[in-house]
Parts: C-alpha cells; sequence; structure tokens
C-alpha cells in the first residue's frame, strides 16, 4: 500500500517505544527517538540494538536516536510519546522549553494520575500550549512490546476527538503485522488500558498464590466489571470495555509472562515487598500508580470497586495479599446481571 512518508520522533526510548519505532520504520517513515541517557542513544545508533529493553532484537538501521531534545524534534510534525505517566509533565515542559512548532501528539502510555485523576491526554491538553498541539490521538489495545518487535500479529486501537487526526495515526501504523482500529471514544479507550494494570496485578498475585485458572478469569471477568462501572460513569461508552482497549487489552496483560504488572504481581503474591519488587523489575509498574488513582475515583464517583480497594489495601497499606484475596472471594452474594444492567442504565443517562 503506498502512503505518504512521515517524520515522526518518538518520546521515550523505553521497550513500547522502540517497537512502535520499528513498526514505523518498516512502514518507511523518517523515524527519530529520543531518550534521556546518553549510552543509550550511542547503542541505538552504532550498535542497533537497545538490550535492556528489547534483548536479541536488531533495531533498523534506519531509526536515528537522539539525546538532545531540541535536535529529535526539529522539523517534525507528528510526536509518539511513549513514556511512563510519572513522566509526562517533565517530558512535556522539555518539550515546550526547545520546540514552538505545533506538533500532533500520539500519546501511547497507560495511567492515571493520583490526586489530579487526570487521564494522560487530560494531562497533556493542560501541559502543552494550544497553539503548539494541533490533534491528540490515543492508540491503546492488547499490545506487548517483546511481540511488536518480532513482528507477531498485533491489533490496536487509536482514539481522537478529531477522527480525522485518528485516522491519520491508522494510516501511519497500519501494515501486515500491525493492524489498526479508530474508536471514537477517548475516555473508555484510556480507561480500559489504564485500569487492565490493577486487575493484571491483582492475577498477578493470585497466581503467585497457587491459586489456579479458575480465580483469576473471576478476577478478569468482576475486574472488568469493575472498569465499565467506573469508566461508564466517567463518561465512556460501555461497549468499548468489550473491545479491545477492554476486554483485549485486560485478557493479554493479565495471562502473559510479558506482563510486568503480571508478573510485579506474581512476585508480591510469593511474598515479596513492594519495594523489593518495584526495585528489582527495571521498568515502570504503572499498575500500582494507577491503583491509587482509581481507588481515589471510585470514591469520587461513589463507585463500587472491590478488587482495586482490595489491591490498595496490598500496596498501600500492608494488607496480607492471601487474606485480602480470601475477602474478595467470600463477598456478599449478588446477582452477576445486575452489574451490566447498571452500567447500560449509567450509559443511557448519559
Amino acid at each position: 500500500m503506498s502512503r505518504i512518508r512521515e517524520k515522526v520522533t518518538v518520546i521515550g526510548a523505553g521497550s513500547w517505544g522502540t517497537a512502535l519505532a520499528m513498526v514505523l520504520a518498516a512502514n518507511g517513515h523518517e523515524v527519530r527517538i529520543w531518550g534521556h541517557k546518553p549510552e543509550q542513544i550511542e547503542e541505538i545508533n552504532t550498535k542497533h540494538t537497545n538490550k535492556k529493553y528489547l534483548p536479541d532484537i536488531n533495531l533498523p538501521e534506519s531509526i536515528v536516536g537522539y539525546a538532545s531534545m531540541e535536535e529529535a524534534l526539529t522539523g517534525i510534525e507528528i510526536v509518539v510519546l511513549a513514556v511512563p505517566t510519572k513522566a509526562i509533565r517533565e517530558v512535556l515542559r522539555k518539550m515546550i522549553a526547545v520546540h514552538n512548532e505545533p506538533v500532533m501528539v500520539v500519546h501511547v502510555s497507560k495511567g492515571i494520575e493520583p490526586d489530579t485523576l487526570m487521564r494522560i491526554s487530560e494531562m497533556i491538553e493542560e501541559e502543552l500550549p494550544e497553539e503548539l498541539l494541533t490533534d491528540l490521538v490515543v492508540l491503546s489495545g492488547p499490545s506487548h512490546a517483546e511481540e511488536v518487535s518480532l513482528n507477531h500479529p498485533t491489533t490496536v486501537t487509536v482514539s481522537s476527538k478529531n477522527m480525522k487526526a485518528a485516522e491519520r495515526v491508522q494510516d501511519l501504523f497500519m501494515n501486515s503485522y500491525f493492524r489498526v482500529y479508530t474508536n471514537p471514544d477517548v475516555i473508555g479507550v484510556e480507561i480500559g488500558g489504564a485500569l487492565k494494570n490493577i486487575i493484571a496485578l491483582a492475577a498477578g498475585i493470585s497466581d503467585g498464590l497457587g491459586y489456579g485458572d479458575n480465580a483469576k478469569a473471576a478476577l478478569i471477568t468482576r475486574g472488568l466489571a469493575e472498569i465499565a462501572r467506573l469508566g461508564t460513569k466517567m463518561g465512556a461508552s460501555p461497549l468499548t470495555f468489550s473491545g479491545l482497549a477492554g476486554i483485549g487489552d485486560l485478557i493479554v496483560t493479565c495471562t502473559s509472562v510479558h506482563s510486568r504488572n503480571w508478573r510485579a504481581g506474581n512476585l508480591i503474591g510469593k511474598g515479596h515487598p513492594l519495594d523489593e519488587v518495584l526495585e528489582n523489575m527495571g521498568m515502570v509498574v504503572e499498575g500500582v500508580r494507577t491503583t491509587k488513582a482509581a481507588y481515589q475515583l471510585a470514591k469520587k464517583y461513589d463507585v463500587s470497586m472491590p478488587i482495586t480497594e482490595a489491591l490498595y489495601r496490598v500496596l498501600f497499606d500492608n494488607v496480607d495479599p492471601k487474606g485480602a484475596v480470601d475477602a474478595l472471594m467470600s463477598r456478599m452474594k449478588t446477582r452477576e446481571m445486575e452489574d451490566l444492567t447498571n452500567v447500560l442504565q449509567e450509559d443511557k443517562k448519559d
């Protein structure tokens, strides 16, 4: 398929940013990648590898690494923002300090900021002056960087308030192994992508305790109900949670050894303290921060989120993981279909 050759800078040289840079390079775009560690950028440019994040993967030589934010952004119209939630504001401020030309931002991170309770798109809109942001697009869905870097079949979704912008990003990334759908529901796509990390942590804890597939299936299913309850209360469409950014991302994150949130939960379930787990992971575990934010959102919107609350107690109140999971399984009886009915009713109110 013929496509317009775009100039794109990926901000963030972690596993996901690097994997997406590989997709863009495979599609014939001019691709730059910025990282804050000069030694890592030198490795990308001279050895064409990023061994810390994607071992045994050779990068296309057309990907050029930059340690200078100003140089990385010169002449660029599209920025792919691939940094952890906690670094987004700092990185955007660095961008503003050295770049005064308008850009489209495609954010690919998954999280919610504690205390402000902002979704990532809201953080970006707050930090970037209106004249510097032409469009804002979210890319999300079931996608492990390790598999994308091997050209394994992957399907994601993109969302924006401006669907023309979403379609431009769809064309930017789409190829024979990386399929891209569009979805107008920005809130649902962001909430689904962020909250699935909470359920993945809980699933990992359950596995670490040795509770098996039955318990994990229950956590995933009931976890989806929690995500949908909160998401629809915040204005999302319930249909989004039955799609790629909902159940799709939830399944892959709760069941794969590639999932850092599942791995972190698994270690916690085996008795390792949170601080030790986070120190040894080597990469950001977004679900920890998001658990705090979702717990606060549940209180704000008066939404029942028992899995999120139980995980919050384990992470921040030192509650025993086994006791928390056992308490979840022995909660008061309820009717399963009430959840679906309530979610649909909330959507009709909106």
